[in-house]
């Protein structure tokens, strides 16, 4: 067991490099920018430091639910369909969670249009999934 924590909390932080990486990266590609550290550090009134651990916390924590509830019990045979299911899943999540954190504290603006904004989210909680069930691999 232990063997797997260490494997889901792995997968956890490079699925979040690798999405954290296209998040930089998007308003050179069109899209807005996604920067949740500075979302969540802005929201709390925090240093942006805090922003980043909590950004990556989270990443571990999406991890960590996929070995322990996710890949049980959605039966994908293939792991690249899985993976990106588990990217709209971690995305549903993360908006379910980002709209009761928006009831609890005064959220920044956020750039881009709404549509805009769901593509650049989609794509990168996608690679977040499909580099996560790789990692993981069930």
């Amino acid at each position: 067991m232990n063997n797997n924590i260490t494997k889901y909390f792995l997968a956890g932080i490079v699925g979040t490099i690798v999405m954290t990486f296209i998040m930089i990266m998007a308003p050179n590609l069109g899209m807005p920018e996604m920067a949740p550290w500075k979302l969540l550090s802005g929201a709390m009134g925090v240093p942006i430091i805090v922003g980043w651990i909590m950004h990556f916390m989270m990443g571990i924590l999406f991890a960590l639910g996929y070995g322990f509830v996710f890949a049980p019990n959605v039966h994908i045979k293939n792991i690249w369909l899985k993976g990106v299911a588990f990217g709209i899943a971690a995305l549903v999540v993360a908006q379910i969670g980002m709209q009761v954190m928006g009831m609890i504290f005064k959220m920044p603006p956020m750039d881009g249009s709404m549509q805009m904004r769901l593509v650049a989210m989609l794509i990168g909680h996608i690679v977040f999934g499909v580099v996560t069930v790789k990692i993981i691999g069930k």
